[in-house]
């Protein structure tokens, strides 16, 4: 559990109030796909949805003020959306192209 907090407050030092995008991907009750996308999609802070296949059902793309943000949303937002059976939150570090458009480093 220690561990878990050190994590936390070493993000939230790294990313303080800086702007976070993140890739959110999710496993749910297949039956209830459709609808968990539709919902997600209404979300401001929510950029992109799409329904793929593999290991993971939907991946959301999206953007917050702030880490805090971030963890909120998924805490208090997504978590109890029913048919959701497991989250993954991939926090983007670094943005090499985004909407068609390349982004120059350094």
């Amino acid at each position: 559990m220690a561990m878990g907090n050190d994590m936390e407050q070493a993000l939230t030092a790294l990313y303080g109030e800086d702007q976070v995008a993140a890739v959110i991907t999710l496993k749910v009750d297949t039956k209830e796909a459709d609808r968990i996308a539709t919902e997600i999609a209404k979300f401001d802070v929510i950029q992109d949805v799409f329904l793929v296949t593999g290991d993971t059902d939907i991946v959301a793309k999206a953007r917050f003020k702030n880490y805090k943000g971030l963890k909120d949303f998924v805490l208090t937002t997504l978590a109890p959306i029913s048919g959701i059976k497991d989250t993954k939150t991939l926090m983007v570090v670094t943005t090499y192209k985004e909407a068609g458009q390349a982004r120059s480093q350094g």
